[in-house]
């Protein structure tokens, strides 16, 4: 699978993950989190649009596209303290983050548990508390079944 053109990615090692995420554009940092199943191409023209004014720094999440899955829960909360380490492994002091659904609670999370590294923040189509989802398809995320 290929990304954007002019894409640059990288791994980080986080919290015994390989995260994958792109750089695009130059200016004030902006963590771009795509939503469950999602890649950051599948973003589409997003990326781009942003990084005309922004340094978009575009992850894939904990088994998402090219960052592979490891031996742990999938949680909002681990996949944040990702994001947080991310961020400090780019010596950035602070970034505004933008999240899509997933990406949105992971965004949410990122700002509560580390708030000394999350500037601004923008969600979009985020769940914010759990029984976000229909009782048959909640097993496996923290719920009882109904």
């Amino acid at each position: 699978m290929t990304t954007h053109k002019n894409q640059r990615g990288r791994y980080a090692k986080v919290n015994g993950l390989d995260l994958y995420y792109e750089l695009h554009g130059s200016g004030q940092p902006l963590v771009l989190l795509p939503g469950a199943y999602l890649t950051i191409e599948a973003m589409g023209e997003l990326v781009p649009q942003l990084a005309a004014a922004r340094r978009v720094i575009a992850v894939e999440l904990q088994g998402h596209g090219h960052t592979a899955d490891i031996e742990r829960p999938l949680r909002f909360e681990l996949l944040a303290d990702d994001i947080a380490a991310l961020i400090r492994h780019l010596e950035l002091e602070q970034a505004d983050l933008f999240g899509f659904s997933l990406g949105g609670g992971v965004g949410l999370q990122t700002a509560i548990r580390h708030p000394e590294v999350v500037r601004k923040l923008a969600l979009t189509s985020t769940p914010y508390q759990k029984g976000w989802l229909v009782p048959r398809r909640s097993r496996g995320y923290g719920r009882d079944e109904r």
